[in-house]
Parts: structure tokens; sequence; C-alpha cells
């Protein structure tokens, strides 16, 4: 098994198009395994591994970045934004808040083509608490739509309760 804490070198591809790539196997694998375990429980495992990667994945960002403040969070989404695959409307940045609108999202579309909304749920937007988990577990994250989901953008929130108190934490956590 590959380990997702090894260093990542697909991003330069676009975060997009790796999605799709992923999706045109699992998709399969997940039909396949559904039709022997059931669809239910094969799905809701899916899920759980895709979070548990997306917090490894956010911490090994935190790593390859040098820091896991929510200004470098914020400016770490050219990944996911490149080509288009994203388009933002920022609300609010600062050091303790980050909020903006996805307006148009290609990821939902592709997924939608492929004729798998489901697992753009599952393979997508269910990443998106658990990476900044992993990124730094001070920073909480909400957001009560998606367009994935149906609605017409998606609301993202990142907070952090005390930012003063999450970057003396971090300097102590990478000085170790």
């Amino acid at each position: 098994m590959s380990d997702p804490a090894l260093p990542d070198t697909l991003n330069s591809i676009g975060v997009l198009k790796r999605r799709e790539i992923e999706a045109r196997i699992v998709d399969p694998l997940l039909a396949r395994f559904a039709s022997e375990f059931g669809e239910e429980r094969v799905r809701e495992l899916a899920a759980e591994v895709v979070v548990d990667v997306a917090r490894v994945q956010g911490a090994a960002l935190a790593e390859v970045l040098g820091a896991n403040d929510l200004t470098t969070f914020a400016s770490s989404l050219e990944a996911w934004t490149r080509g288009g695959a994203l388009e933002l409307d920022v609300i609010e940045q600062s050091s303790s808040r980050f909020a903006f609108n996805v307006t148009t999202c290609r990821y939902a579309e592709m997924y939608r083509d492929l004729g798998t909304p489901e697992l753009g749920a599952i393979m997508s937007c269910n990443r998106d608490g658990t990476m900044v988990e992993g990124f730094n577990p001070e920073i909480t994250f909400t957001r009560t739509q998606t367009i994935m989901g149906g609605a017409t953008h998606c609301d993202f929130v990142y907070e952090l309760a005390d930012a003063e108190v999450a970057i003396e934490l971090h300097r102590h956590d990478w000085s170790e």
C-alpha cells in the first residue's frame, strides 16, 4: 500500500485532472466492491479512507510549506484552482479567518460529466474539512452547502480562534 504521507508529486498536473484520473478507476472499483459487499458499506468505507488520506495529506502540506497558519493555507489553494477549476469570491481573508464562496466548480461538472456525482462528494467535497485538520487542528472549517450537492455556490469558512496562540504552537511544533 502506498503511504499518503510520502511527498506528493502529482499536484503539478492540477488537482482537477488528478481527481478525474482517480474517479475513472475508483468508480468502477467501488461499483464492483458494492456488488459483492453492498453499496452502502462500500461507499461508507471509501468516504472514511478519503477523509483519513486528506488528513495525512494536510499534515504533509504543512510540512512542505514550512508553516501551518491560515495565511499559508490560503496561499496553498493554487493547485485546487489551477486552470479555472474553481472560481472563488473571497469574502474575508485575515490571519484568523478565511471565508470565500466557490461560484464555479469544474470538479462538480467533471463528476457529473462522468456520471458519478455521488463520487464527487466522497472524493472531493469530503476532503475539505479533514485536510485542514491535518494541516492545523486549531483551524475550524464550516460549510453549509456545495455546488456538488445542488446549491448555487459552496460557502467555505476557515477560522483560527486565536491566531497568536496557534502561531506560537506552530513555532513550538516545528522546532522539536
